[in-house]
């Protein structure tokens, strides 16, 4: 076994490819997507792509880094760093349950999962591109909200973490194990006000459960 990332090749034609293979893989999945469908779509050569990425995992993974950034950042931009906690929180919880139970999410973490002793650094980078952008949201929205005495927490990195893993409860483990194949807009909605109950009865303050009256 080797540790040595795979080898990405940017040049004139790279944003091209991304696109079509964004396209592709968003309609077809990873299985379902062929080299051949992806050069059509992003109208270059098989060889022009494969100067690039050197085989479908990669490129997948790449489009992969590029959508989970993409999302962290729209949750992002619509944190209301002065929002009260169990709005912020319900948001950023519907945001991250819907992307990671979509059949795109499901698909970066399986193939991460797959080849994570091959090439580490897949997964490395999928996760600073995504879950490490929306950890360091989080905190700093956590810190904010303890100085205006709507949190009382001291490790605000493990709260982060916290609150992700609630999140999943219930849904993410039928998912990954088979169990369950979609999930419904009710079932992330019953998690997720779990999730922020749960959440804000070990960390609110009086004004903040108050607030959720």
């Amino acid at each position: 076994m080797t540790s040595d990332a795979p080898q990405v090749r940017k040049g004139r034609k790279f944003d091209q490819v991304l696109a079509g293979a964004r396209a592709v893989f968003m309609a077809d999945g990873f299985e379902g997507a062929s080299v051949d469908e992806i050069a059509r779509v992003a109208a270059v050569s098989k060889a022009t792509l494969y100067s690039y990425f050197p085989d479908k995992r990669v490129l997948f993974m790449e489009v992969a880094n590029a959508e989970c950034g993409r999302q962290s950042q729209e949750a992002v931009e619509n944190i209301a760093s002065s929002g009260p906690p169990h709005l912020v929180l319900s948001h950023l919880g519907q945001h991250f349950l819907r992307f990671i139970t979509s059949d795109f999410g499901l698909q970066i973490f399986r193939i991460c999962v797959a080849e994570s002793d091959r090439f580490p650094q897949i997964g490395q980078q999928f996760y600073n591109s995504g879950p490490a952008v929306m950890q360091a949201e989080m905190i700093a929205y956590f810190q904010d909200a303890a100085a205006r005495g709507e949190l009382q927490l001291d490790d605000c990195k493990l709260a982060a973490d916290q609150f992700g893993e609630l999140c999943k409860a219930d849904i993410w483990p039928r998912l990954i194990f088979g169990v369950s194949k979609t999930v419904s807009d009710a079932e992330i909605d019953r998690v997720v006000k779990g999730a922020v109950e749960m959440f804000l009865a070990r960390y609110g303050t009086e004004k903040t459960i108050g607030e959720m009256r």
